[in-house]
């Protein structure tokens, strides 16, 4: 979920004015209170935001508010936790390597880091929020939620999944299939100084890695409506730029590397096989057939679906398989992958075309969504035609 905001650090350069009287210890008194200051001043400020865009409910806002402050207040700065005794040798490495990565993708993609993931916040839940997708039973095209700032999103967040369930069941009483799923990660799409959440921490370090970069990739650039680019841009860049760092930092022969490049590989896979397997659904639903011949002949092609991803799963790299085999499918479920593997193809054709030089493919992914935001997906095609 993009928990959307602005804000952190420089909103308290506090009075200028003329020196005061200090009496002994004041000036920690006063750092600890402008600290105070800040914290309070972002929280008000997440809770503000996360109210514009959490939808038209007063209790949802409320909870949103709540929750999104309570994120931000009880961050850490991670050279803190890193000095605990207490810290597990896992724990300590994976934040140390998140340190590592933020430098990277500030010093070699240029992406917007700022002082996102140079804290920590500890969470109880294995998710951060449960994100509600929908879709009406005859058509691949997502359900939207319309909110200010991000325009129209084919999710809804909620912080629990109670909440997300009845969600779920009020749209399936307006006959749309639905799609319950937990997030573990955010951006604040630079507004905030994003904190790293404890339950990062238990992914493996390559998904780790690309899960940041493709968080710092959003941070970089949004385009407000259209979350299928937003997704499938960032995660491409989140890919490849978990196989540039440990490229990078561990080299070439690195079986880190040898990880990226399988979840790269199985992510470019996936993406084919959901554009092949969604194709006859694509063509049933333009049909002209009758509504409940429509439902029929779809859950054949549901079954077929499930059969040859069961098929597919064992070539994917056990660090990235996805669940279609372990789920029911219906279109909301389809609809929910496809926002983050639509055309990742053509992203790597357009890395081709500039030699494998990340850096300088992010620049090209964002000047053309920039130029043609009616059709960023057929700007980027275009280019790599060459």
């Amino acid at each position: 979920m993009k928990f959307q905001a602005k804000g952190g650090e420089a909103f308290d350069r506090a009075r200028a004015g003329e020196p005061q009287p200090r009496a002994a210890g004041a000036g920690k008194i006063e750092r600890r209170a402008g600290v105070a200051r800040r914290r309070i001043v972002a929280a008000a400020l997440a809770a503000a935001l996360i109210v514009a865009l959490s939808g038209c409910e007063l209790g949802y806002y409320a909870r949103g508010a709540y929750e999104g402050a309570r994120l931000l207040w009880n961050r850490q700065p991670i050279s803190n936790v890193l000095a605990q005794n207490a810290l597990s040798a896992d724990a300590r490495s994976k934040l140390e390597l998140v340190l590592k990565v933020r430098e990277f993708a500030r010093t070699n993609l240029d992406l917007k880091v700022d002082s996102a993931y140079e804290t920590y916040t500890k969470v109880d839940e294995r998710a951060v929020t449960w994100l509600v997708s929908a879709a009406r039973v005859d058509s691949l095209t997502p359900h939207t939620w319309w909110f200010p700032i991000v325009g129209a999103v084919p999710y809804k967040g909620y912080f629990s999944r109670a909440s997300a369930e009845r969600e779920a069941q009020s749209l399936e009483a307006r006959q749309l299939d639905t799609y319950v799923r937990p997030v573990v990660a955010f951006s604040s799409l630079g507004f905030f100084s994003d904190p790293v959440l404890s339950n990062l921490l238990a992914l493996p370090r390559v998904v780790l890695a690309s899960v940041i970069i493709h968080e710092l990739f959003h941070r970089t650039f949004y385009m407000a409506g259209n979350a299928t680019f937003d997704e499938s841009a960032a995660n491409y860049v989140g890919l490849r730029g978990a196989v540039a760092f440990f490229t990078a930092t561990e080299g070439a022969a690195s079986p880190r590397v040898a990880q990226a490049r399988e979840v790269y590989e199985s992510n470019l896979k996936f993406a084919r096989f959901l554009l092949d397997e969604t194709a006859p659904l694509e063509k049933l639903y333009a049909s002209d057939l009758p509504l409940n011949e429509v439902l029929k002949r779809r859950q054949a092609l549901f079954v077929k679906i499930k059969e040859n991803y069961t098929a597919l799963a064992p070539s994917l790299s056990g660090l990235d398989r996805f669940d279609l085999d372990r789920e029911p499918i219906n279109n909301a479920v389809l609809v929910s992958y496809m926002i983050y593997f639509r055309d990742l193809d053509q992203f790597a054709r357009l890395e081709r075309l500039y030699q494998g030089d990340l850096h300088a493919t992010i620049k090209a992914i964002i000047t053309l969504a920039q130029k043609h935001p009616e059709d960023p997906f057929f700007a980027v095609w275009q280019a790599a035609q060459q």
